[in-house]
């Protein structure tokens, strides 16, 4: 038996055909499945406006926080999602996390900082926004993160000896050796990774998933736009919608399971109205 992780439960009702995966297909992205989404924005929108002016003084809500929020209703409501592979053996993970970039300022030569939180069951969505609000707030500011000092530190060290590290601590965490106090808050150790390129007027592509961390889903936001949509196969209108691509890891569960669970994303993202309070 391998030694306990932190951060999940080793998955022991698997049936064998997917307990053998990870021993045939090596990595992530041997493993990725890409899912385009589009999103309709019909009933999302007015919903943000509605939040907004219901809520003065506080942060202007956006499709992100909408999103951010029905992520982990998904992950608990579909379980089979919030798994990773570690070691070749599938783990069921004890918590829900999303991490997150964000630009510390609109600028080419801005560097990217990214946001990891962990979401309880069950949580108000206001309670959420303000979390995602301050989180992003604080990788904004010129304070420096856990994450950062310990790159400072590694990059200090001379090319073969950072490789040979690198080396040495996926080797650990192979063998669920590697020190909970450099893996936890390390945003590549999450449920989920969003890239927000709307918020930066661009459209999204589909992002390859990092070997490093366990992360097995990759989301990247696209702008809103308009565009026409056929209804009831008997006519065009003009829709306000979204695409959000998906790069997901199949040796966690199978596409089958990941499509009928975006499927349950996109009608909570286009009626939040339904769950957010």
């Amino acid at each position: 038996m391998p030694l306990p992780r932190f951060d999940g439960t080793l998955c022991k009702d698997i049936p064998p055909y997917r307990a053998i995966v990870p021993f045939l297909m090596r990595g992530r992205n041997e493993s990725a499945v890409y899912f385009e989404q589009t999103i309709d924005l019909t009933k999302t929108l007015p919903f943000i406006e509605q939040w907004n002016a219901s809520h003065p003084g506080e942060q202007r809500i956006t499709f992100f926080h909408v999103l951010l929020g029905a992520l982990p209703k998904l992950l608990t409501e579909r379980p089979r999602l919030n798994r990773f592979v570690s070691g070749e053996r599938i783990y069921q993970r004890k918590e829900i996390q999303i991490s997150f970039a964000a630009k510390k300022k609109f600028d080419d030569e801005a560097p990217l900082q990214v946001v990891k939180l962990s979401f309880p069951p069950g949580e108000v969505f206001a309670d959420l926004v303000r979390r995602a609000v301050s989180g992003i707030g604080e990788a904004k500011s010129d304070k420096i993160t856990q994450v950062d000092k310990e790159l400072a530190f590694f990059l200090k060290l001379p090319r073969i000896l950072l490789s040979f590290a690198v080396r040495v601590l996926g080797l650990l965490d192979f063998y669920n050796l590697a020190p909970r106090a450099l893996l936890e808050p390390d945003p590549m150790y999450t449920s989920v990774f969003l890239a927000n390129l709307g918020s930066l007027k661009m459209g999204g592509g589909f992002h390859h998933l990092y070997e490093y961390g366990n992360c097995p889903i990759f989301g990247v936001v696209g702008q809103i736009e308009t565009v026409p949509v056929v209804i009831d196969d008997t006519r065009i209108e003009p829709r306000t919608v979204v695409k959000v691509r998906w790069s997901y890891d199949e040796r966690i569960e199978d596409g089958l399971y990941c499509a009928r669970s975006l499927q349950l994303l996109k009608s909570l993202v286009e009626d939040p109205a339904a769950w957010a309070r």
